[in-house]
């Protein structure tokens, strides 16, 4: 798919501990990168993903991914991480992951995460509440943040977000 159906980007280093012998990337630790790009998806909407449970607003879990490798990724390289929510469902919602080396430009691997609502205290599934999914919606729309103002609820939910989590990374 195209950078630009893409509104969010971010970038990191490869790091050995994620490789194999021979410098490659093992196919565990894209799931790592994954998880970093999402925390970093949400910290632009200035929201601390790991925080929001804990005020019993809204918590997900991973119930699926398909990665696809296509080329293999380096100790040490810099590699662009485009992220987006592609979908919103009742109690899911759909994100994807390009990951590319910069210079010369490649893809790398794309992931697709399926993550559903989830209410661990019951275990059972829980709707996707209606401010995360405006504040997403426009976000992804219009690659504009909005202000947590507009939505008391989640604000109030992420009131208690820890130092840096609000920090703005690079955006497409």
């Amino acid at each position: 798919m195209p950078k630009s159906e893409f509104k969010f980007r971010t970038e990191f280093r490869i790091r050995w501990m994620e490789c194999d012998a021979q410098g490659i990337v093992f196919n565990g630790a894209y799931l790592g990168y994954l998880e970093m790009a999402q925390a970093e998806y949400y910290r632009n909407l200035g929201i601390g993903i790991y925080h929001m449970p804990q005020s019993g607003y809204f918590d997900f879990a991973v119930v699926k991914t398909t990665i696809e490798f296509k080329a293999p990724a380096r100790v040490d390289e810099v590699v662009e991480a485009y992220v987006r929510v592609s979908r919103i469902g009742n109690t899911s919602l759909i994100m994807e992951m390009e990951l590319y080396r910069p210079n010369p430009e490649l893809l790398l691997t794309t992931i697709e995460a399926v993550y559903v609502g989830y209410e661990a205290a019951t275990e059972a599934t829980k709707r996707v509440p209606d401010d995360l999914r405006e504040l997403i919606g426009h976000y992804e729309d219009t690659g504009e943040v909005l202000p947590l103002s507009y939505f008391p609820a989640l604000a109030d939910a992420v009131a208690h977000t820890p130092p840096g989590a609000g920090h703005r990374p690079t955006s497409s």
